[in-house]
């Protein structure tokens, strides 16, 4: 092994076991047991009756009451307590007027009793008409966009890491968990809400079980923050002041919650989740070899997790099965790069933000219009990439066993990944083992330095390993530092295999700067990764100006922005460079619009086909394209963005007109259009590629819903649809009824069948 390498793993294993040491003690001994409360980091606890306190800053102290008699979780807000106990009030405007009181009235209250954590809320309004609740389905991405009520909790009170709970007046909720002031909107707990309407406004009532949370026992203060949305207004409120800089972030910014006092959390919790899956299914294959139809399959697996501690949980799963995930969302592709389609499966996605490396983004994108190469986050390798595991050669493949371990024990946040998938012959995927190694070490008052390991090893054929360091420096409010260096092992590949960037940003509201420097060698191969661009080195810079004009009565911010994007091959010569000017505009009703000007070169050394049949040569290519785009607010019936873009490419013209948006026909039922038009011509030829496709939604219930993914890609000549049906008959209990078809419509008349599946699967939750 070269010497980088063998540096860097000696590096990680230091980590390992230095960790390894203080995990097994915090093991031995069960949780962290007992322990003083830190110092509060906010004004004084309140003097009963007093409810809370607020300092010169803004930061609140609010105290949690025992509850005084029966509850009924219904949202009425009609117990006797809710009168006599001092609610907290006076929410501080984030936008549009950062620090401004908020416009609308909201009162708060926080109690407990042995078992959950209640809060509730009366949100008071001018106009009740003009209340936006669009969406009731659990997890919404769309939810935001509702006015809402938003719940953050930090129950280790490190200002790091919590949870945050938000729900419309709809009941529709949503969840996440943070880490490392980082959201992972696909944590799902088990809680309840309930809300309900007065004259002057709505209220709602949120209970979170004890045991859906990790917390210190012992522990009688959390940090907490509570928000508010008022949609028609696009007003955003906190009860602890949030900077307008951190936008949409703001709830999970832990560092700026206030402080909850006054809790007595349960010790020695007891919490054993199984949960078994029957599945029954009816498969066709027309491109098989040889074809079949209606081949009848009936599985059974299990997945389990056991908290050893509060710090500590550990998964296991048996048979893994996938077939309620929804199926990848098709994309436009005309550059030469590789598609990324992000994870959507919920073993996976639940502990992602743990393995997160280097500032990479692991969320999604990744396709690409004409431009200048699509450059974007997505060009920082991926160490750890989980659609690797089970996935294969365009297949789904087996996974036969695995397990995850996540944690904390005082600085350090431990995760590890331990898997093994089938082999499938048809396709020529072996049997292979993964393994993953992540830790993490929190330093400063926001920032954290931490280590990578992965292995992958087919059954037939060489181990690959992958080895990683990375820290995050948080200097200020505003300015933060991004750095990792990785080294890859992999037989018979002998160039450079290192990886390595740097990431300067500084992100205020009015001011913003960012650089970065990114390499990329020939032989860097994460083989349990995901790399969008080989051997390559990046530089990039990027500076922003944003005046909010108070002239201007319907303009709330405005944007001027450059950048140069300059890459070249590892040796220095000159592959893409992409000059680009910005102007954006967003209105006070949310409606923003965007004009932005782009110089393109790209030195291709081989040409890439960028429709079927059309081929584009090697060669030095100069470009330019201006693309202008307006997004009508969510607050709007029908919303979404509308793209247009003109200019040349790689010697011809591109045109691209593409539309994303929501249409809302009533308060359960929306459809989500995705329409891109993309006409080329040049020397080289010309041709057109269309996507169309749509998803469409009806919510019976927050925990009920049925919706379809209907979708068309000319480059492939396919249709494809996926229709899902999920009930949450009980908390964590599933019910899924899914059908799925692929068509190709390179045959006259009605699309031809490919291949369809229809699948039943239920999950039950046992809990001890």
């Amino acid at each position: 092994m070269r010497s980088g390498t063998t540096r860097l793993l000696t590096f990680v294993y230091i980590f390992v076991f230095a960790a390894a040491g203080t995990s097994a003690q915090a093991l031995r001994h069960g949780a962290s047991g007992p322990a003083d409360d830190p110092p509060l980091d906010g004004p004084p606890a309140p003097v009963p009756p007093a409810t809370f306190t607020r300092d010169a800053e803004g930061r609140v102290t609010l105290r949690a009451l025992p509850l005084a008699s029966a509850f009924t979780l219904d949202g009425r807000l009609d117990e006797e307590f809710y009168q006599t106990v001092m609610p907290v009030s006076d929410f501080v405007q984030q936008e549009p007027e950062e620090g401004g009181l908020a416009t609308e009235k909201t009162e708060a209250w926080v109690f407990f009793d042995d078992d959950h954590l209640y809060v509730a809320a009366r949100l008071w309004e001018s106009a009740p008409e003009r209340r936006v609740m669009s969406d009731m389905r659990r997890d919404s991405f769309n939810l935001y966009n509702n006015d809402h009520f938003a719940v953050m909790i930090d129950t280790f009170y490190d200002r790091r890491n919590g949870y945050t709970f938000y729900a419309n007046a709809q009941g529709g909720m949503s969840d996440a968990l943070i880490t490392n002031e980082s959201p992972n909107n696909n944590w799902n707990g088990l809680w309840d809400v309930r809300a309900s309407t007065f004259e002057q406004g709505w209220t709602i009532e949120f209970r979170i079980p004890f045991r859906s949370v990790r917390f210190k026992e012992g522990g009688t203060v959390w940090g907490i923050n509570l928000r508010r949305m008022v949609r028609w207004r696009n007003e955003v409120s906190f009860l602890t002041p949030i900077p307008a800089s951190y936008n949409r972030r703001g709830l999970v910014m832990t560092s700026f919650a206030g402080s909850l006092v006054g809790l007595r959390t349960p010790a020695n919790l007891r919490n054993i989740d199984v949960k078994p899956y029957l599945l029954g299914s009816a498969l066709t294959d027309h491109t098989a070899v040889p074809p079949f139809s209606n081949r009848g399959d009936a599985q059974f697996g299990v997945d389990a997790r056991w908290a050893i501690t509060q710090e500590f949980v550990a998964d296991l799963t048996y048979n893994t099965d996938f077939a309620q995930v929804e199926d990848d969302e098709q994309q436009v592709n005309l550059t030469r790069f590789s598609l990324f389609f992000p994870e959507k499966r919920e073993f996976f996605l639940e502990g992602q933000e743990v393995f997160t490396f280097g500032g990479a983004n692991t969320r999604g994108g990744g396709g690409g219009g004409g431009g200048g190469g699509g450059f974007g986050p997505n060009n920082t390798p991926i160490l750890f990439f989980s659609r690797r595991i089970g996935l294969a050669a365009g297949t789904a493949v087996p996974i036969v066993a695995g397990g995850r371990l996540l944690g904390r024990t005082g600085p350090y946040q431990i995760g590890a990944i331990a898997m093994r998938t089938d082999s499938v012959t048809d396709y020529g995927v072996p049997a292979t083992e993964f393994s993953v190694f992540r830790m993490n070490r929190d330093v400063l008052r926001r920032s954290r330095i931490g280590v990578l390991a992965t292995r992958r090893a087919p059954q037939s054929g060489s181990d690959n390993h992958a080895f990683g360091a990375d820290a995050e420096f948080n200097l200020t409010d505003t300015v933060s530092i991004n750095a990792y260096l990785a080294n890859t092992d992999t037989p018979g590949r002998n160039g450079d295999d290192t990886s390595y960037r740097a990431r300067y940003q500084w992100n205020a509201d009015r001011y913003g700067l960012q650089l970065e420097h990114l390499f990329v060698g020939e032989d860097f191969n994460p083989e349990a990764g995901f790399l969008r661009r080989q051997a390559f080195r990046r530089n990039y810079a990027q500076a922003r100006f944003s005046p909010r004009p108070r002239a201007w009565d319907a303009v709330r911010k405005l944007t001027y922005e450059v950048s140069l994007d300059y890459t070249t091959d590892p040796g220095g010569a000159l592959e893409t460079r992409e000059a680009q000017a910005q102007f954006r505009m967003e209105l006070e009703s949310g409606d923003q619009w965007n004009l932005e000007h782009t110089r393109s070169f790209e030195g291709l050394t081989k040409g890439f086909e960028v429709a079927t049949g059309i081929l584009i040569p090697s060669g030095a290519y100069s470009f330019e394209q201006t693309r202008t785009s307006y997004n009508f607010g969510p607050q709007r019936p029908i919303s979404g963005w509308l793209n247009l873009s003109h200019g040349t490419f790689f010697g011809g013209h591109l045109t691209e007109v593409s539309w994303r948006g929501r249409a809302e026909l009533t308060s359960r039922f929306y459809v989500e259009p995705n329409i891109s038009w993309n006409r080329f011509d040049g020397f080289w030829g010309e041709g057109t590629t269309q996507l169309v496709s749509s998803r469409i939604t009806y919510t019976l219930s927050p925990r009920m819903f049925a919706g379809a993914l209907v979708q068309y890609q000319s480059n492939g000549s396919s249709v494809s649809t996926n229709v899902r049906f999920r009930w949450e008959y009980l908390p964590g209990s599933e019910l899924f009824v899914v059908y799925s078809d692929g068509r190709s419509t390179l045959t006259r008349g009605f699309p031809t069948l490919q291949n369809r599946s229809f699948v039943v699967k239920a999950t039950r939750l046992f809990r001890w």
